[in-house]
């Protein structure tokens, strides 16, 4: 996994100038509050005070409540028409809300994969933007596409080293799950073939490898 990038002080100088807070400067590079805050207070101003001190905002002034944890998230159509600045908010984000209120089916637009893991119920699903503009998130221009469609139509998902550390000779550890399951799953489970009804004691749980 590549490391992240050095920030310069003209690059958290010109996040200051955007945001009112180290966490929105964080945001606007595209970087980890940890990994900004530990360029931030390398550098200083004027005063001789760090960036990162220079730039506290506390008492939260001039921050929306929905940044500070103080009030009810915005409606998503006011994120999706640019009322809302999409900075503030992850891709990942978004997309859970667009899928969680109906804007987006949780299935492959391209082939219709919408199955799920078992053993957690997630999907191989990313989303895709079609002018390639990820900012732009207008309903008729994002999608969902399964793993095998986004590598065939869009780009590559892993690099090559990743690519290589999945194929190579080191042991994949898997996590070990100990769960219970309801009916409606078992049922799932008969209908393709991975569920044997049987008396031994215990057989309502998935065993542990």
């Amino acid at each position: 996994m590549p490391l992240p990038k050095p920030l310069s002080k003209d690059d958290i100088l010109a996040a200051m100038r955007a945001t009112k807070s180290n966490r929105a400067a964080a945001r606007f590079l595209h970087c980890s509050y940890d990994h900004y805050r530990k360029y931030a207070k390398t550098y200083s101003n004027e005063d001789g005070i760090s960036l990162f001190e220079a730039h506290k905002n506390q008492s939260g002034e001039g921050i929306p409540k929905f940044l500070t944890n103080k009030g009810k998230e915005p409606p998503l159509k006011d994120i999706l028409n640019g009322t809302i600045p999409i900075e503030h908010f992850t891709p990942q984000k978004i997309r859970n809300r667009l899928i969680r209120e109906g804007y987006l089916l949780p299935r492959c637009y391209s082939c219709g994969h919408e199955e799920q893991r078992i053993v957690d119920g997630k999907q191989p699903l990313l989303l895709d933007f079609k002018d390639k503009n990820k900012k732009n998130f207008e309903l008729d221009n994002v999608q969902l596409l399964c793993y095998n469609c986004y590598f065939l139509y869009v780009g590559n998902i892993y690099t090559e080293k990743q690519i290589q550390g999945i194929e190579d000779y080191v042991s994949v550890k898997k996590a070990k799950v100990d769960w219970e399951i309801d009916d409606h799953y078992i049922e799932h489970l008969r209908e393709i073939g991975l569920w044997e009804d049987t008396e031994t004691p215990g057989s309502e749980y998935i065993a542990r490898e």
